[in-house]
This record gives C-alpha cells, structure tokens and sequence, in this order.
C-alpha cells in the first residue's frame, strides 16, 4: 500500500465520519444543501446511505491498522473498502442522473468516490498476495 493510497483512505474514511457528523448537527449551510434536501423521500435516501458510508470507513481504517501490523488481513479489508467506496460513489451520481440534477458540489465529492478506487484496485490485489504486507516491493506504489 502507498502513501497516496494510504491518504486518500484516510482522507475519504475520515471524511464519511465527518460529513455524517456533520449532517446530524445541521452545520451544513442551506446553500449547500441538494435540490428537494427537505423532501422526505430524499432525506431517507441519503440517510440510507449512513450503514454503506460506516462501513467503507470501518473496513478502510481497519485495513490502514493491519497494513501498519504487517498482518495480511489489511488487503482484503482494503480491497472490501475502495469497492464499496467506488459503488457509493456511483449510486449517488445515478440517482443525480435520473434526476438531472447537476449541482458541481454534490458531483465532485461523489465522482471522486466513484473514481479514485479504480487507480490502486489492481496493486492491492497484487499486494494481498504477498506475504510481507510492509513491504513497498512489487506494488509500484
């Protein structure tokens, strides 16, 4: 695993703890909500989002722990995590879609989720096969 790798985990699993924080203590100015945020429908779709988001941090952090105890446990949970990060990412901007609901601030952040996985998807499988889980050896990164 890499230090950009381990920045972006860190950065995105933080962050989801972050936003849902957040979001329960109502800091987000009203000019940032998303169009309809007071529809009830659209509340119980993003906070249906909440077991998904935990989740993606949980085994993201949990594979940061095991990566920096060298146990090979850290691939697997770190694989679970950027693939749920990439499909949180893509529902959201689906949904965004159908709507035709384009507002930049909502897109980046989601595309971003969507996207950055896909980069080091192909190193961690590689990386999870080796047994020496420190190691910077044969993962480019």
């Amino acid at each position: 695993m890499g230090k950009t790798l381990k920045g972006l985990m860190w950065f995105t699993d933080i962050g989801f703890v972050l936003y849902w924080a957040v979001t329960f203590s109502g800091l987000i100015p009203e000019s940032y909500l998303y169009l309809d945020y007071r529809n009830e429908l659209l509340v119980a779709w993003n906070l249906s989002f909440i077991p998904l988001d935990l989740i993606i941090s949980a085994t993201g952090l949990l594979s940061l722990h095991y990566y920096h105890r060298r146990n090979p446990l850290w691939s697997s949970l770190c694989m679970t995590s950027l693939l749920l990060t990439s499909c949180s990412g893509l529902q959201a901007i689906a949904f965004w879609v159908i709507r035709r609901d384009f507002d930049i601030m909502w897109w980046i952040p989601n595309l971003f989720l969507l996207l950055y996985p896909l980069f080091f998807l192909g190193n961690v499988m590689k990386g999870g096969r080796t047994s020496d889980a420190g190691s910077n050896r044969g993962r480019g990164h």
